[in-house]
Parts: C-alpha cells; sequence; structure tokens
C-alpha cells in the first residue's frame, strides 16, 4: 500500500440507481434535463443507461437485460449481480443500492477490505462495449472491490478502477440541459449515523469526519458523503419520514448547476413538483429516478 493512497481520500465515481425498466429511467432523466447514454450491455446480464458529468463522475440505472444469465452469475458469486438481486428484492426496482468511489488499484483495495473486515466478497474484472449518441465506440475495462456491513443489508460500496478508459469523445454526453456537471454531495440516512463512522471512513479513506447533532460528514476527494439521521433529513432536504429500520441507505445527491433559475424554470415547464430548501431546488424521488434529487448552483 502507498503512502499517497493512505492519505489521499478517495472520489465519488458513480452512484449505481436500480429500475424497473431503462426506458422508464430515461424518460424521467431527459425530463429534467439530463443527456443519458445509449443503452449498454454488461456480460453479466444487467445493462444500464448513464449519465455522465463533466466532473468524472456519473450515474448508473441499472435494469436486468437477461434474468437467467443474472441468476447464474449470482451462483457463481458475482457480488455486483448479487447484491443487485437482493436490494430489488428487499426494496423494489427503484432507488440507490451502491456508492461508488474511484482508485487506480482494484486489487489493493480488497486486501484492505479483508484486512479491515468490511469485505463484500471476490473482486469482480469485467469489460463491456461504450457507444457513444454519435455512434463512436469503445471497448472499456473495469475491475472491482466490494464492501459492505451486514448491519446495513440495503446498501453496498465499491471501488471501480478503469482499467482503459475508451478513448471517445463524450463531451457531448457531459452537457446538460439542466446545466449540471457534477455531483456536489451524496446522501445517506440512518437512526444513529456514528454507528456506520467507521465503515464510512474505510470506503471514503478518509480519517477525518465531521460529527454532528445531525449526523456525520467526510469529505471525498471530489465531493462529501453525509450520513444524517431523521432530523437532518428533514431540516437539509426538507424529506419528511426520514426514520425507517436500522441500517445505512443511500436517499439522495446535490448536484451543482450552472444555471439554478434556468433549472427551476425547466421544472416550472414541465409541470413537475420541487421545493426550494436551503437555496436548493429539492425534487422528490420518483420512478426511473429512486432517490431525490437536490440542485444547487455551481
Amino acid at each position: 500500500m502507498t503512502e499517497t493512497h493512505v492519505d489521499k481520500p478517495r472520489s465519488i465515481d458513480h452512484l449505481v440507481l436500480p429500475t424497473a425498466d431503462l426506458g422508464i429511467a430515461r424518460e424521467r432523466l431527459s425530463k429534467l434535463g439530463f443527456t443519458v447514454a445509449p443503452d449498454a450491455q454488461h456480460p453479466f446480464g444487467t445493462k444500464n443507461a448513464c449519465v455522465f458529468f463533466a466532473d468524472g463522475t456519473y450515474l448508473e440505472p441499472l435494469a436486468v437485460a437477461q434474468r437467467e444469465t443474472c441468476e447464474q452469475a449470482a451462483i457463481d458469486g458475482n457480488v455486483f449481480v448479487m447484491r443487485d438481486q437482493a436490494f430489488r428484492f428487499r426494496r423494489g426496482d427503484d432507488g440507490i443500492s451502491a456508492l461508488v468511489m474511484g482508485t487506480d488499484n482494484a486489487e489493493r483495495d480488497h486486501v484492505q477490505f479483508v484486512e479491515r473486515g468490511i469485505s463484500a466478497g471476490s473482486n469482480l474484472a469485467f469489460s463491456r462495449l461504450f457507444e457513444t449518441p454519435g455512434g463512436d465506440s469503445a471497448t472499456a475495462g473495469f475491475e472491482l472491490a466490494f464492501a459492505a456491513d451486514l448491519r446495513a443489508p440495503d446498501v453496498f460500496f465499491f471501488t471501480c478502477e478503469r482499467k482503459n478508459p475508451p478513448d471517445v469523445d463524450k463531451s457531448a454526453l457531459e452537457r446538460h440541459d439542466n446545466g449540471v456537471v457534477g455531483i456536489r454531495q451524496v446522501v445517506l440516512s440512518e437512526q444513529n449515523p456514528s454507528d456506520f463512522q467507521y465503515l464510512l471512513q474505510q470506503v471514503v479513506n478518509q480519517r477525518e469526519v465531521n460529527a454532528h447533532s445531525f449526523g456525520v460528514d467526510l469529505a471525498a476527494a471530489n465531493g462529501d458523503i453525509v450520513a444524517l439521521n431523521a432530523a437532518g433529513m428533514e431540516g437539509f432536504f426538507g424529506v419528511k419520514g426520514g426514520t425507517h429500520a436500522r441500517g445505512l441507505r443511500l436517499r439522495g445527491l446535490v448536484l451543482c448547476t450552472t444555471d439554478l433559475s434556468g433549472m427551476e424554470e425547466r421544472l416550472k415547464e414541465a409541470e413537475l413538483d420541487y421545493a426550494l430548501v436551503g437555496g436548493r431546488l429539492i425534487i422528490s424521488e420518483a420512478p426511473g429516478q429512486g432517490a431525490f434529487f437536490a440542485f444547487e448552483q455551481a
């Protein structure tokens, strides 16, 4: 393990958002002003339609493409598929199931997760075709290292090493009509967030924690990871009924936009419900958008 790895927090890479149908997710996200990439197939039976941001982060709406292939992958020990199936069984087909952090060495991360008692299973290496709307394509490779906590069955974490980033121009996919340029904050909820402080520290690779009466905040390299109790969820985001069974859950994210007023006009024109809380536009979860989205000025 190198010293730079020990000292440097990981970056937010992406979030996995299960959905029953990519068409539903594409329609919802497009209505919110996002550019959605073409559907892409995984070799283990799932498929996605990602939303890429200029800061290098992205959202991964995920659907089941071939159920039999997914079931066999789970039997064979594919942690990604196993956790996706478990989430859908417990929580349904909408939500955020995983927080993904970037890494340059997934094998090293797996060793670290095992040593610290939070490994969720063996690494997964795979490749898939990446296509742009203009028809350019290339093969992208990934290796994932998984972490989880048995006390929190409705969320898992992994680091993602991008083995060979596709040499294609995806700038068109990173431009969004709503002006969103990246993820600023990922929001989790729990009755007593400090019970999961150690887990989050290991996932983010961050020793420093800001603990307060509403929960805990950790600074990733490119944003914040926040775990809040019910009072914090309502106070910061206007999300009522934040109390749920014990265990962390991924509840929403804060996105930064270059045109917050334009985003509000878009929501009005589309007749989409929203709330203003602390200078942010808050949009509640909906089919195809399995978490609340909060927009704030970049």
